[in-house]
C-alpha cells in the first residue's frame, strides 16, 4: 500500500475514533473535561494566592491587610468580566496582637525554661509586667469542677487534652479539643484563675503555637483573663515537669487588645442567569486569617479557588441558568459578621438561595463533598458521583458544610463544604507557618475544579425543590 495513502487511513480512523470518543460522552462529561483543563492548564488560583500570601499577608478582621485583601481580590474580580462586583458592609471587631508574648516557666527561682507561646484571638493583655504563677493540668472543662475554688484561685489553669490522633476525621478530633480554647478561660475565672493556657490544636508535635477564637460570653468583663495556647512540644515538656515538680511557676506576658468595630466588607461578583436569575448559587470562603502567619491555608485557599469557579465558567463558555455568586467573606475566624451580614441582606432583599458551597478546610487534595441537606436531595446528589470518580473525588458524605454559608440555613437550601485530604491541615491551622510554600498549586488547582463541577451541577439541574 502507498505510504501517503496508508497515512491519510491512518488519520481519519484516528479522527473517527476520537469522534467516537468525544460523542459517546455525556454532555456532563464533556463540560467537566473542559472545567478541568481550564483549571489545571491555565489556572489563576495559584498566582491570585501568591499574592494574597506574599504581598499582602496576614489579614485580621479590621487590619490594613484585611483591607489590602478587600481591595485586591475586588480589582481581580472586576478583571474577569463578572455581570456586577460590589462590596458590601460590614462592622467587624478589631483585635490587635501587640509586641510579641513572651513565657517560660521555672523549675526553681531563677532557673527558667523559655516555651512557645501566643494569646488567643480576643483574649486580653496580663499586666504590663505579665503573670506568674503555679500551674494547675487539667484535661478539660468538666475537671474544673472537681478542683474546685480551693484548687485553682490564684493559678494559672494549663488545658492539655490533645486532638485524639486515632480519628480519621481530622476535624472530629479538632472539635473534641476545641471547648477548651474557646470556652477554658471564662469557666476558669469562675473558680478565681488568673489566667489559662492551652494545648494547640494540633496533632503534630513542633514549637508552633497555634492561635485561634475564644470569648468571654456573659462574664462580667472585671472577670476576664488572660487566654494564650501553647506549643505541642512546649505542652508536653510542661506537662512532664510539673508531674517532676509540681511545685512550678510558669509566667507569661501579652500585649493584646480589643478596639472598637470598625467598618470592612465582604467581596461580592457574580454572572447573571439567564432563564432563572432570581435563583442564587453561592460558591465562597473566608478572606480574613489569623496574624501569625499569611493564612495561605486558611482560608487564603478557600478564596481564591472561590474566584477561579466564576472564571472557569467563563472561560469555558458556559451560561449559567441561575445566577452564580462568589462570596469572599469577612471576619469567619473572630466573629463571623460576613456571613451573618450576607445572610440578612439576602433575606430583606427576598432573594432566594438554592445552593451554597464552601471551602474552608485548606487546598490540599480534593477527596470529595459533605452535604447539608434532606436525605432525599442527598440521595439525588449522590448520583453525580460517577462524573467525579474520574478526577478522585468522589467522597460524597451527608452532614456538614461551612461555617460563613450556615446563616443561609432553611428548609430548601442545599449546602456542601469542599472536603479536601485533612491530614496535614491542623499542622498549619492558626500557626505561623500557614504560609504560601505550604500548599501545593496542583491540588489546588484539582480542588478549583471539582467545585466548579459541583456548581455547574446545580446550576444545571437545580435541586428537587426548583425542578
Amino acid at each position: 500500500m502507498n505510504y501517503k495513502l496508508k497515512k491519510r487511513i491512518n488519520l481519519l480512523i484516528y479522527s473517527l475514533l476520537l469522534t467516537t470518543l468525544v460523542y459517546g460522552q455525556s454532555a456532563d462529561e464533556q463540560q467537566f473535561q473542559k472545567i478541568y483543563e481550564a483549571a489545571l492548564s491555565e489556572g489563576k488560583a495559584y498566582d491570585w494566592l501568591n499574592y494574597l500570601s506574599n504581598q499582602i499577608g496576614g489579614r485580621l478582621s479590621g487590619s490594613i491587610q484585611a483591607q489590602q485583601a478587600v481591595d485586591y481580590t475586588k480589582l481581580q474580580l472586576d478583571s474577569l468580566g463578572l455581570d456586577r462586583v460590589w462590596l458590601q458592609p460590614v462592622m467587624v471587631p478589631k483585635w490587635v496582637r501587640g509586641t510579641p508574648e513572651f513565657a517560660y516557666f521555672e523549675t526553681t527561682p531563677g532557673v527558667t525554661t523559655n516555651v512557645p507561646l501566643t494569646a488567643l484571638g480576643g483574649s486580653v493583655a496580663t499586666p504590663q509586667k505579665g503573670i506568674k504563677a503555679g500551674v494547675i493540668e487539667v484535661q478539660g472543662i468538666e475537671d474544673l469542677a472537681v478542683l474546685g475554688e480551693a484548687g485553682i484561685k490564684g493559678k494559672i489553669v494549663f488545658f492539655n487534652r490533645p486532638m485524639d490522633p486515632t480519628l480519621i476525621n481530622t476535624f472530629s478530633a479538632y472539635s473534641g479539643a476545641v471547648d477548651q480554647r474557646g470556652q477554658g478561660a471564662t469557666e476558669a475565672a469562675k473558680y478565681g484563675a488568673l489566667g489559662v493556657i492551652v494545648r494547640s490544636m494540633n496533632l503534630r508535635l513542633d514549637d508552633f503555637p497555634h492561635t485561634g477564637g475564644m470569648r468571654y460570653g456573659d462574664l462580667p468583663k472585671e472577670e476576664w483573663i488572660p487566654a494564650a495556647a501553647i506549643s505541642t512540644n512546649a505542652a508536653d515538656l510542661l506537662s512532664t515537669s510539673l508531674k517532676l515538680n509540681p511545685e512550678i511557676k510558669f509566667y507569661f506576658k501579652q500585649n493584646c487588645k480589643q478596639f472598637d468595630d470598625v467598618e470592612s466588607y465582604n467581596v461580592i461578583g457574580e454572572i447573571k442567569g439567564t432563564t432563572h436569575p432570581e435563583e442564587y448559587i453561592v460558591v465562597g470562603g473566608h478572606l480574613d486569617s489569623w496574624d501569625l502567619g499569611d493564612g495561605s491555608h486558611d482560608d487564603g485557599a478557600g478564596c481564591v479557588q472561590s474566584m477561579e469557579v466564576l472564571r472557569i465558567l467563563k472561560k469555558t463558555g458556559y451560561k449559567p441558568k441561575r445566577t452564580i455568586r462568589v462570596v469572599l467573606f469577612m471576619n469567619e475566624e473572630n466573629g463571623l459578621r460576613g456571613g451573618h451580614k450576607y445572610a440578612e441582606e439576602a433575606e430583606r432583599n427576598n432573594e432566594n438561595h438554592i445552593f451554597a458551597l464552601e471551602s474552608d478546610s485548606g487546598g490540599f487534595t480534593p477527596r470529595g463533598f459533605s452535604f447539608d441537606s434532606s436525605d432525599a436531595e442527598f440521595e439525588r446528589v449522590k448520583a453525580w458521583q460517577e462524573l467525579f470518580e474520574p478526577y478522585l473525588v468522589h467522597m460524597f458524605i451527608s452532614g456538614g458544610s461551612g461555617a460563613d454559608i450556615g446563616p443561609l440555613k432553611n428548609e430548601s437550601i442545599v449546602m456542601a463544604g469542599l472536603r479536601p485530604d485533612s491530614q496535614r491541615y491542623f499542622d498549619y491551622h492558626h500557626a505561623a507557618n500557614d504560609t504560601f510554600e505550604h500548599v501545593n498549586r496542583r491540588e489546588l488547582e484539582l480542588g478549583a475544579a471539582a467545585m466548579t463541577g459541583l456548581v455547574y451541577l446545580f446550576d444545571k439541574y437545580g435541586t428537587l425543590g426548583t425542578q
